[in-house]
């Protein structure tokens, strides 16, 4: 079957062709179905984030590797014992690329994220096919396509950004980066009932996608000065719940200076390993009292996650769609930061 790999390490904006990342779809086998698993004909899946870095090799994955875990599909083969969720050839499914034991002590003490076993996809969703535990596969709403169904995982993270925050309704808020997790994050906040909703985010059409989907600033930190900007917009008090979905090492540097007193601030991105944040605890921790934490993924969230997403605006997010045999293009277009989201349509599937 056809699967999109790495096939070379490096950054896929690197001018050198000797010297740059790339990736190609390459013929792989088809993976074999145990009892408990699912087979799945992939419809759509989305270029996440994390992709390009895959292809930079940061983590440290020797090539070809195949890629990618933001997926939808249609369900072609059950396994003989893949009956505890009601799952059935036909169904509409999208899932959790990644999964947990259950009975390691994390499993049983409601930290799946930190399972002991925990098994990360290895099994490349970039492709025609599929194959996944029953446990990683969940059915979609009716209302939701396959188009927009493969954002199920974005969407997990952005529910798990909310299980930290824990919003309380009329809290300011701000949020840094406006890609898909923050604009994902954005939309869910607002339900929450946040106030003084802004968007911190250098790219003018996606400040103008975040006002659209109901924030009430906007800050270009190539212009402004952040921290002015954001005392001048809550009255000198900062904001309650500060999150990071950007993962810059730049962007992230002024938002300590803009939690409020007893805030919250949220780092929801990925960043690099060997990064080390400068914080001034005595000032930050022990005067503001903030309480500072991260995700790494999105446990509990997946349910959840499908009943919510007929509610959110996610047309801007699938408009952007190339075939599996231009997946290069694809990547290309996804470094570019000319689209917000971009999908590989791995499989026309009829009625979708």
């Amino acid at each position: 079957m056809k699967c999109v790999n790495v096939v070379k390490i490096g950054s896929l904006r690197d001018p050198d062709p000797q010297t740059r990342g790339a990736v190609g779809v390459l013929d792989i086998p088809e993976q074999p179905l145990g009892d408990e698993d699912v087979r799945i004909k992939v419809a759509y899946c989305s270029i996440c984030g994390s992709d390009p870095h895959l292809v930079e090799g940061i983590f440290g994955t020797d090539v070809p590797i195949g890629i990618g875990h933001e997926l939808s599909g249609v369900i072609a083969e059950l396994g003989p014992k893949a009956t505890k969720k009601g799952l059935k050839v036909g169904d509409r499914v999208a899932g959790n690329f990644v999964r947990f034991c259950g009975t390691c002590y994390y499993c049983q003490n409601g930290q799946q994220q930190f399972c002991e076993s925990l098994q990360e996809y290895n099994r490349p969703g970039m492709a025609e096919t599929i194959v996944w535990h029953e446990s990683q596969v969940y059915k979609l709403p009716d209302d939701v396509p396959l188009r927009v169904g493969c954002l199920l995982e974005p969407t997990s993270v952005a529910v798990r950004v909310m299980d930290k925050v824990r919003p309380r309704v009329g809290e300011r808020v701000a949020i840094c980066g406006a890609g898909p997790i923050g604009l994902l994050t954005l939309q869910l906040i607002k339900i929450m009932g946040a106030t003084s909703l802004t968007l911190i985010e250098p790219i003018a059409e996606r400040r103008e996608l975040a006002t659209s989907y109901g924030a009430d600033h906007t800050i270009d930190p190539t212009t402004q000065d952040v921290v002015a900007t954001a005392r001048e917009l809550t009255n000198g008090l900062g904001y309650d719940v500060v999150i990071d979905c950007s993962g810059s090492v730049r962007g992230i540097q002024p938002l300590p200076r803009i939690t409020a007193r007893g805030g919250r601030l949220i780092f929801a991105a990925m960043y690099p390993g060997g990064y080390e944040f400068p914080l001034n605890i005595h000032q930050y921790c022990y005067l503001n009292e903030l309480t500072i934490t991260g995700l790494y993924i999105s446990p509990y969230a997946y349910p959840r996650a499908a009943q919510v997403m007929p509610r959110l605006d996610l047309a801007a997010l699938t408009e952007a769609v190339f075939d599996l045999d231009d997946a290069v293009e694809a990547f290309e277009a996804q470094v570019s930061g000319k689209y917000p989201k971009v999908l590989i349509r791995c499989n026309q599937i009829e009625g979708e």
